[in-house]
């Protein structure tokens, strides 16, 4: 993820005061100087680094500590708050047009992954909102680009329309008229890229505006550019009035400072993030569940819709009905890591889960084999003893027989058994929440720290903190 870096400085300095029972100025001082070199070196914006250390000192010193938290904890909801402020204060989808064609204009330096984005905006679009989705290749200086939209389109059904490597305006009056003649409901087109912003790359991606008149103007931006992103979208923004930015490459960033620069320093909300190689690697860009996950406190609503996307209703009822019987056994673990394995990579799921934020290191060592060497365990086993896990437990002969077969020691059979514990307590307990209960693990992160037990204290003031 484009936070991890950022994510692990972060989390280090938060920790230092979750556990205290009160807290001082020098305490927070001390966390504020963590902080900032931590935005530092993720190359967040300095300007943007100054205001937010500013904002956090003044409300960390002066807030009113919330009923059910300590000071270390509302601290953390404070850095929260700040996150999601300066990267947006709520998502922004696209502003569709509803008499008519919608028309979006991409945007962007060459090498952002404009052309991927477009791509992955189409599958997004016709997924979510069922819309008829045309491509229109306007980027003429880029002979490659004309080919790879085509394939992309190819790819994942949309039609392209092109005209080869004639003048961009041309392209688009004609695209714009084919679009509507033959009843699309959304047109995306693909601009030209340059090295670096010129006048006359401006001026033609002026020209296009004047003639598609679109509903939204998405600028593309390379997350590994750092707080460079946010000068490059200012830029744009000044000639063109972008409405969004797309962050690509997300997954590849381990500094994050584009996404935390972006807004704050141009104006520009960031609409969407693309993290992955896949077309399917697309999400709006949410930016409370972004400070979550910066934070080291999950992101429980977004692992909720990518597990919708890749898990069968039916298969997943059953599961359920499991769970609440206590008959979850490993041949549902092993439907559980082909799910997972759909999902994504191990590490990423772990960012979502709350609290599990510092075991992603680990979980990144984690990989495809390891699944299969637990799969290998499983089909190891009987029939019996993969529908009644305890034959296992109670028996040390059985776990003897099972390692032996299946070419591994007993200890990684004890750490599969593990697992399943694991997985049973924690799907108990996420399925017992109701919806408010998970909307508000999102909107108030600071529920996912473990509490600290806390001796209560004697006369005015019992049970209470204070920042002193």
């Amino acid at each position: 993820m484009a936070e991890n870096s950022l994510s692990s400085r972060m989390q280090m300095a938060m920790r230092r005061l979750t556990g205290k029972g009160f807290l001082t100025e020098n305490d927070i001082d001390e966390m504020m100087r963590e902080v900032r070199l931590s935005l530092l070196e993720a190359d967040v914006n300095f300007k943007v680094v100054k205001t937010f250390i500013a904002n956090i000192k003044e409300q960390a010193v002066g807030e009113k500590i919330l009923k059910g938290l300590n000071p270390g904890q509302q601290v953390v909801k404070i850095v929260h708050d700040e996150l999601k402020r300066v990267m947006g204060e709520d998502s922004e989808g696209i502003r569709y047009n509803l008499n008519g064609l919608t028309t979006i204009m991409t945007i962007g330096l060459q090498g952002s992954g404009k052309t991927t984005a477009i791509g992955k905006l189409g599958v997004y679009i016709r997924k979510n909102e069922k819309k008829n989705v045309l491509f229109i290749a306007a980027d003429v200086y880029r002979p490659a680009a004309i080919e790879q939209l085509k394939i992309i389109g190819k790819q994942i059904g949309v039609e392209v329309f092109e005209k080869g490597l004639i003048d961009a305006k041309v392209i688009v009056k004609e695209g714009m008229e084919y679009a509507k003649k033959n009843n699309f409901d959304v047109v995306i087109i693909d601009t030209a890229g340059r090295l670096h912003i010129d006048e006359k790359m401006m001026q033609e991606l002026i020209d296009v505006k004047a003639i598609a008149k679109p509903s939204e103007i998405l600028l593309t931006v390379d997350a590994m550019t750092g707080q460079d992103a946010a000068n490059i979208c200012k830029s744009f923004h000044d000639q063109l009035n972008a409405t969004g930015a797309i962050l690509t490459k997300l997954d590849g960033d381990t500094r994050g400072g584009a996404a935390l620069s972006i807004k704050e320093v141009s104006g520009i909300p960031i609409k969407f993030a693309s993290n992955g190689e896949q077309m399917d690697t697309f999400e709006v860009f949410h930016p409370e569940r972004m400070a979550s996950r910066i934070l080291g406190m999950g992101d429980v609503l977004t692992l909720i819709e990518k597990a919708t996307e890749s898990i069968d209703e039916t298969e997943a009822m059953g599961m359920m009905e499991k769970l609440m019987s206590d008959t979850f056994n490993y041949n549902d673990l092993l439907k559980q890591f082909k799910m997972i394995k759909r999902m994504g990579s191990v590490s990423k799921i772990m960012g979502f889960i709350p609290g599990m934020g510092q075991l992603k290191n680990a979980a990144s060592q984690v990989d495809d084999k390891q699944f299969e060497q637990m799969g290998v365990l499983i089909h190891s086993m009987t029939d019996a003893e993969r529908k009644d896990p305890k034959l296992i437990d109670m028996s040390s002969k059985r776990r003897d027989r099972v390692a032996r077969g299946s070419g591994m020691k007993v200890a990684d059979l004890n750490r599969l058994r593990q697992a399943l514990e694991t997985q049973k307590k924690m799907m108990k307990k996420m399925m017992s929440m109701d919806e408010k209960e998970l909307e508000g693990l999102s909107k108030n992160p600071s529920k996912m720290m473990q509490p600290t037990k806390t001796k209560k204290g004697k006369g005015k003031g019992k049970g209470q903190f204070r920042i002193r």
